[in-house]
């Protein structure tokens, strides 16, 4: 008995919420239990002692109104109807306890509703129903939806005044009555009509998430923006746009345009070209450009698209202004790049054996790793490429006199791509670098002139000048149709390199020929295919796109099509597609009718490169049952393993733009590498290396080190890639550590060694000053001509011994694409560098948050130029002056803040 003391004792001092929820759990036959026999009537005696003299007092004022209500005297009603609202809206309890009168009201719920269908129709009548809808609250299972019922039987304009979450009820409601409705094909105008009254308030009241879902539910989105003002739009996109990774296609591109109105509306232009730039809506991003006549704010959207690699042509008279074009174009990007190497104290060249440290590794392998070797040579090539990449100086390649080049201490196929390296110390600086690469052009090694055509695309990747070098030199049918094939290869490679993304038409003309053509080597009309996939990437150019389909198609080909080079005539026709989404459908059912083992597995690149990025939970799902399948000894067994690994890296792809979807297909690799295939295993460390390029966290890159010693030797090759690629740019002590450890455990083993010597290339890339993620803008835009260059690294490294470790490194340099500098460097309004204070420190999330809250964390004060690393955000640390980009990154113009003066000197 002491302890019911005990437990009673709370309840008579607070009425807390244990009560409440107690009360309001109970089933609507309480009031008649109280009737029945003894044992029922002694449990429910406390419940009666625990009221307060108030809320007996209360309790029972409520009881008369609704027994008036039951009156014949109809006079009454409105007055006692009026009474019972008054005590509902005053009624004050905490925020998580039912308010009491509703309480109290809830058991006369049945009888209230059923004087409803007695009263004839009027203003009381109407009345009764605005309560009963709140009311309805507390009442009833969540299928009869009762608060919606008697709102759409009523009219009342001020819905507001029944609170906050009798409004938030409401829309709930509606969502479920219109998917109900919607499933039934039924009409749902009132209930539209009904929402949209309920979205001003919610604005008014800081709730944009419950008006935004509300309006998404209904499929009504492109509303909004009549309801928003200079207050409330900028909350309402932020979360818009955030929500965008989690819709499915057309929903995101809806979301994206409709935030892309209000953002224009509210002249917020450089949050507009964003969104345009991620929908890769030319027309659009014009239009955008096209808004304004402030000529400094144009610049600044120049850089956004610039760093997109959009080509835009037909821009009027913007196309006469120098430093427009200049900004389109990309070509400032050296001198800001070596400004940063300046400030940071790292324009010195360094050697590949400053990063092998091979004084370090144990004495066992010391005097092994460093053999003056053609292949070590070739593999420092790449490491030096990498480490001084766009600074150009090395003490390797660029050196006065030709004996004294590394390019003579490789041999055969090495001289292609150490030459070809050039392109890469010297990259975007186009005028220094065609001087430079000139000399090579004249070698009588047809290698060594492979390599100077190669680097001349290189060279040019990513930027764009009017008198188009690369075109000039690379389309001379002299290098096109030469008889040695690594030269037309380099060409072809040069081509795709040059101009990705540019959609360039007279690539067209020269590479479709070369892909159409059945008397060629399957290796020329595959790298055709790949570069016309890159310069067309993301346009689903049916001309392309029908020429590499009846290229699979033809019958004359089947028998060349079983060659190792065919997968990347798939690659290039799924590149077309990249982020299309639904619009991949058509190529897909032409691949169901062509009877060759490689139309399934250019089926899943395609697949995969429609939805990349966009963490669509079905593709996945899909893609896993593809890793799932047990593969039988067949003619077609080649092409059933390719399809499992391009499904492993698809997972990679598309779940790539989405953390939550990260971390789960981190796991899903776990599994995979437990229970999958040779063909699944040795594809998962190269997946897992896609999912956070130059972002080296923890847990994947130790996972990978444990992958480098397996007993597979490609599982353990791609893994030391991928560690290579975790780390890219960003110098990581531990994974620099983990490199020179592995260089010691491999030194009998050439191909696993070079492999290591790539990653530490890699680790060091541009000095620590570059990125390969394709992810950019505060990480809301996806490259697509950095996606379409990783994938095709990995796409050659699912067989690395055929490619990569064969005569074919050059395929490496496919990664210039995505390779970029990780800066932000302030400049004024003419373009000239301008030295600010900026916090940089960890992005933090602030969707949906009250107030104005930080949008960084654990931040340091710096000076421009700085480096962000992975998820770093940068602001300024005063007033001085007010950027037009609304991200701090890359190139940033700054403007005077014309009030700064005014208060300093006050």
């Amino acid at each position: 008995m002491a302890k019911e003391g005990e437990r009673s004792a709370p309840a008579d001092k607070g009425k807390g919420k244990v009560d409440d929820v107690k009360d309001l759990g109970g089933s609507k036959e309480k009031p008649e239990e109280k009737t029945q026999g003894n044992g029922k009537k002694k449990d429910d005696e406390p419940q009666e002692e625990e009221l307060s003299e108030e809320d007996q007092q209360l309790k029972s004022e409520l009881e008369m109104l609704v027994e008036r209500l039951q009156e014949p005297d109809t006079s009454l009603y409105g007055p006692a109807l009026d009474a019972i609202k008054t005590f509902i809206k005053t009624s004050t309890s905490s925020m998580t306890a039912v308010p009491k009168p509703l309480k109290f009201l809830r058991p006369h719920y049945d009888d209230l509703a059923a004087l409803y269908d007695k009263w004839s129709a009027g203003a009381t009548k109407d009345s009764l129903a605005d309560m009963l809808s709140v009311l309805g609250m507390t009442y009833g299972d969540e299928e009869k939806l009762e608060t919606l019922k008697y709102r759409l039987l009523t009219k009342s304009d001020d819905l507001g005044s029944w609170g906050h979450e009798y409004v938030r009820h409401l829309a709930l409601e509606i969502g479920q009555e219109y998917q109900n409705r919607v499933n039934d094909e039924k009409e749902v105008d009132d209930l539209i009509k009904l929402a949209v009254s309920l979205v001003p308030y919610f604005l008014r009241h800081n709730a944009e998430a419950d008006a935004v879902d509300l309006m998404s539910e209904l499929e009504i989105i492109e509303e909004i923006p009549q309801f928003v003002d200079e207050n409330t739009y900028s909350r309402v996109c932020l979360y818009m746009v955030s929500m965008v990774p989690l819709l499915t296609y057309p929903e995101d591109h809806q979301f994206l345009r409709t935030a892309h109105e209000i953002y224009v509306r509210y002249k917020e232009l450089t949050k507009a070209i964003v969104l345009a730039i991620r929908l890769n809506d030319v027309d659009l991003i014009k239009s955008d450009l096209e808004a304004t006549s402030d000529r400094s704010l144009k610049k600044q959207m120049a850089f956004l698209v610039s760093r997109q690699q959009i080509w835009l042509d037909d821009l009027g008279d913007d196309e006469q202004d120098e430093t427009f074009m200049e900004c389109l174009n990309n070509t400032s990007i050296p001198k800001h790049f070596k400004s940063l190497g300046k400030e940071l104290n790292i324009l010195d060249p360094i050697m590949p054996e400053d990063i092998y440290k091979t004084h370090l590794e144990s004495s066992r392998g010391a005097g092994l790793t460093n053999v003056d070797s053609a292949r070590h040579n070739l593999a420092s090539a790449f490491v030096n490429a990498f480490a001084n990449a766009g600074f150009g100086n090395d003490e390797m390649m660029i050196v006065e006199g030709d004996k004294g080049s590394w390019v003579w201490k490789t041999k055969d196929d090495g001289m292609l791509s150490t030459t070809a390296s050039m392109g890469m110390l010297l990259h975007r600086d186009v005028d220094t670098g065609l001087d430079k690469i000139d000399k090579y052009t004249y070698a009588s090694e047809d290698q060594i002139k492979a390599g100077a055509l190669l680097s001349i695309g290189i060279l040019n990747s990513g930027v764009r000048l009017d008198s188009d070098p690369a075109l000039a030199l690379l389309c001379d049918n002299e290098n096109l149709e030469a008889k040695n094939i690594p030269m037309r290869v380099a060409t072809i490679m040069g081509l795709g390199l040059a101009y990705a993304g540019s959609n360039k038409q007279e690539i067209l003309d020269a590479l479709l020929p070369i892909v159409e053509d059945v008397s060629l080597d399957m290796q020329l009309s595959a790298m055709a295919a790949v570069s016309l996939g890159l310069v067309f990437v993301g346009s689903s150019n049916h001309q392309v796109s029908e020429a590499i389909a009846t290229t699979l198609m033809d019958e004359e080909r089947q028998k060349q099509l079983k060659d190792k080079w065919t997968r990347f005539m798939a690659l290039g026709l799924a590149l077309l597609y990249f982020g299309r989404q639904e619009e991949v459908d058509v190529i897909l059912d032409i691949l169901k009718a062509v009877d060759h083992p490689m139309a399934k597995p250019t089926s899943v690149l395609a697949s995969v490169c429609a939805w990349a990025g966009t963490g669509t939970v079905l593709k996945l799902q899909e893609l896993l049952h593809i890793c799932n399948d047990v593969i039988e000894e067949s003619d077609e067994k080649q092409g059933e393993e390719l399809v499992q690994s391009y499904a492993v890296l698809g997972l990679s792809l598309i779940a790539m733009g989405e953390d939550v979807g990260q971390d789960m297909i981190l796991r899903q690799f776990g599994h995979l590498m437990h229970y999958g295939a040779s063909n699944i295993r040795k594809a998962v460390p190269l997946a897992m290396g896609l999912i956070s390029p130059s972002n080296p966290q923890m847990k994947v890159y130790d996972t990978l080190s444990r992958y480098s010693h397996d007993n597979d030797n490609d599982v353990a090759i791609n893994a030391i890639f991928a560690m290579g690629l975790c780390g890219a740019g960003t110098k990581n002590s531990r994974l620099a550590q983990l490199l020179r450890q592995l260089a010691s455990y491999y030194h009998r083993d050439q191909n696993s060694l070079f492999m290591v010597r790539i990653a530490q290339g890699l680790l060091h890339m541009g000095k620590g000053t570059m990125t390969l993620n394709p992810f950019h803008t505060d990480r809301q835009v996806l490259s697509r001509v950095s996606a379409a260059g990783l994938l095709t690294v990995l796409v050659s490294l699912i067989d690395a011994k055929q490619f990569i470790l064969a005569e074919h490194h050059y395929l490496l340099y496919f990664l210039i694409t995505a390779m970029y500098p990780r800066f932000l460097v302030t400049l004024d309004e003419d373009l000239q560098p301008l030295p600010v204070n900026v916090r940089v420190g960890q992005a933090v999330d602030v969707v949906g948050q009250a107030g104005r809250p930080k949008t960084i964390t654990g931040w340091q004060t710096q000076s421009t130029p700085v480096l962000l690393s992975y998820g770093e955000r940068a602001e300024l640390e005063d007033e001085k002056y007010i950027p037009l980009s609304s991200t701090l990154e890359g190139l940033v113009i700054l403007r005077k803040n014309p009030n700064w003066e005014e208060e300093s000197s006050a």
